[in-house]
């Protein structure tokens, strides 16, 4: 048990035993480092952020009579836009209040009557 415990306090004094400091490499040790931070923004970040400002724009972009598809699948026709909330008409009679980030995709001009 000594032999063992004297094999670990040898190798920490001879660690501490070195004298002078070792020099860095300096950039090149953050280079990989930096590198996996540029694949990350451009593979990951750099897209959602775009699909975050193209559905602020979609949602802005909502008028009265266009056909929409919310988040959960539901199909309707806008037939009342307040500042947070859209009112869908999901069939005739049936209207369903909504939130304006709930819409998932705005629908070309007499899609739900195909459907």
């Amino acid at each position: 048990m000594d032999i063992l415990l004297d094999f670990f306090i040898s190798n920490a004094m001879a660690g501490g035993a070195a004298g002078a400091p070792q020099p860095t490499a300096g950039l090149a040790d953050f280079l990989p480092l930096i590198l996996l931070f540029v694949i990350f923004y451009f593979m990951l970040i750099r897209p959602q952020m775009k699909r975050a400002k193209e559905h602020k724009a979609l949602v802005e972009g909502l008028a009265k009579d266009d056909e929409v598809v919310t988040n959960g699948g539901l199909l309707g026709t806008i037939t009342d836009l307040g500042e947070n909330f859209v009112v869908l008409e999901v069939a005739s009679g049936t209207e369903v209040k909504v939130q304006r980030g709930a819409i998932a995709n705005v629908l070309p001009k007499g899609s739900l009557k195909t459907l």
